[in-house]
């Protein structure tokens, strides 16, 4: 390939990350390390690396040194030998000590040996690529530990307002700006938070078509899966499933009583392929011994407009859901359940919190039952915070039978506090 062409393409990357406008992403990424960005299809892994870069520049770091690079672009024609091409065409054009933006670079078979290089010559290095040919689990093991590897889920609520052009009001808590919330806040819980919903009026629609994209080409094609059927089936007792913990055995019941055939190995691989496309994700019982942890768990939806698709009376499950993907947002794997004669949604071990959420505690029995649940785990681990989360809160000031406070609030108000 031509260096001239190169030089080129690089200019032209320069070019186009100076004309788009972004949304800033609530995400942090260390100045003196390299990355790999991962997560579910369209969550904007490549308007990430964007801002990055935007972000460099504001900090002072030359134009110059920008080196970003489309490997979708049909003119590049690279091998893995050539791939050093890349760097002296940069070479030949400036002195600025470059940093490196590779977005899709697993089209180019071998391109681990390019990158890892880079990294041993302490370049900066930011790649992104498809779900269907690369995965975190298998980039750690060929980067060998030279880049990290930083998850992206859908935009919170917080990135979903500025996405829109709503700025918070700093007394949007007691002001009018209360019920426009509401409103923006009803797309946002039934229909997620991925960044391209916004533009579409039939969001459904959509959302079925992006699953359908996630469920071929990231998972069936990309793992050799014969049975398309028993996927999609394994898929929605998922999304039914949401909120309560549950065991390979069972889910392979489950599929078995649906008239469909699947063993207890076939369930486990399922289950992998479908949380490395980052469509779930699952947490533990914080109860369970370890050798019973990974049998029985709770799984999640990376989207509540994904789970949506598949649910029938979905409200109670999407609040649960919508709560478990801010924990993983803020707290990655340190997020678990608690079972074990009793019944907590959530526990934070590391900040000694725990959470139930319910839709409404309207009904007293709702109340007592919620109540009873933390009044019991206060026993056992009397040094943690409780918090009640609801759709629509009708208590403001709860507390256990010594005065234990129990904070109470409104699943909005909780993802835009809790960050």
């Amino acid at each position: 390939m031509e260096i001239e062409l190169l030089q080129k393409i690089i200019s032209e990357g320069r070019q186009l990350v100076s004309r788009i406008n972004l949304v800033e992403r609530d995400i942090i990424l260390e100045n003196n390390a390299n990355y790999v960005l991962v997560g579910l299809r369209q969550v904007g892994k490549s308007y990430m690396m964007y801002s990055r870069i935007k972000q460099l520049l504001s900090e002072g770091v030359s134009i110059d040194s920008i080196v970003f690079i489309n490997f979708d672009d049909e003119r590049i024609k690279l091998h893995a030998e050539d791939l050093d091409q890349i760097v002296q065409a940069h070479k030949m054009t400036t002195d600025a000590e470059p940093i490196f933006f590779f977005d899709e670079i697993q089209s180019i078979d071998g391109w681990e040996h390019f990158a890892r290089r880079l990294a041993n010559y302490k370049y900066r290095v930011y790649i992104t690529g498809s779900n269907a040919k690369m995965l975190s689990r298998e980039i750690a093991t060929t980067l060998g530990g030279r880049y990290l590897s930083q998850a992206m889920l859908p935009f919170s609520f917080n990135e979903y307002l500025r996405l829109l052009g709503v700025s918070l009001a700093k007394d949007w808590v007691y002001g009018a700006q209360d019920a426009e919330l509401e409103r923006i806040f009803y797309d946002y819980f039934y229909f997620g938070g991925l960044p391209d919903v916004t533009k579409i009026e039939t969001k459904r629609y959509w959302l079925n078509e992006m699953f359908s994209k996630i469920l071929l080409s990231d998972i069936i094609v990309r793992n050799s899966i014969r049975s398309e059927e028993t996927i999609r089936l394994v898929v929605r007792r998922l999304a039914e499933s949401v909120m309560h913990p549950i065991s390979i055995n069972r889910l392979v019941g489950m599929i078995k009583s649906a008239g469909q055939s699947i063993s207890r190995n076939t369930m486990i691989d399922y289950l992998r392929f479908l949380i490395d496309s980052c469509l779930i994700f699952s947490i533990e019982n914080y109860a369970a011994r370890f050798s019973e942890r990974t049998l029985v768990r709770k799984y999640y939806f990376s989207d509540n407009g994904l789970l949506n698709i598949f649910l029938k009376t979905p409200d109670t499950l999407l609040l649960e859901n919508i709560v478990a993907i801010q924990l993983k947002r803020i707290y990655g794997d340190n997020v678990w359940y608690y079972n074990e004669n009793i019944e907590i949604d959530f526990m934070l071990p590391e900040h000694q919190e725990a959470l139930q959420v319910s839709w409404s505690l309207e009904d007293q029995r709702t109340l007592k039952r919620e109540m009873d649940a933390l009044e019991k785990f206060h026993k056992r681990f009397p040094e943690y915070s409780l918090s009640l989360i609801t759709r629509y809160p009708n208590h403001s000031n709860l507390t256990l039978k010594d005065g234990t406070p129990v904070k109470t609030l409104s699943v909005m108000k909780y993802l835009l506090l809790k960050q």
